[in-house]
């Protein structure tokens, strides 16, 4: 298996726990330590809305780091970049104008 395709199914297979905790199951936890009276009500708001922040935080860097990875195998695979290119066409844009100046001259 390819460095690339290792590395999409480890993603998959991250993502699938990570999400796994939805909402719905944060407040279901809550609602029990609530009946139990290990916290109280706004604690248990309080907790929910924390976990689910950290969540949002963790796949956000998640994703950075998947980018970061996925922009270093596709360089390393030789694969041009979008980037690449939009440059390459500034820079031809800018070559071709020069060439028009200097043939009016």
């Amino acid at each position: 298996m390819s460095e690339m395709s290792e590395m999409i199914r480890k993603m998959g297979l991250f993502s699938v726990g990570v999400f796994s905790l939805t909402q719905e199951k944060a407040e279901e936890f809550t609602q029990e330590m609530i009946k139990k009276g290990e916290i109280s009500r706004e604690e248990g708001k309080k907790f929910v809305k924390e976990v689910l922040s950290e969540k949002e935080k963790q796949v956000k860097d998640l994703e950075e780091k998947i980018n970061e990875k996925v922009e270093k195998v596709m360089k390393k695979s030789g694969v041009v970049m979008k980037s690449d290119v939009d440059a390459l066409e500034k820079k031809i844009e800018k070559l071709e104008k020069t060439i028009q100046s200097l043939s009016k001259k």
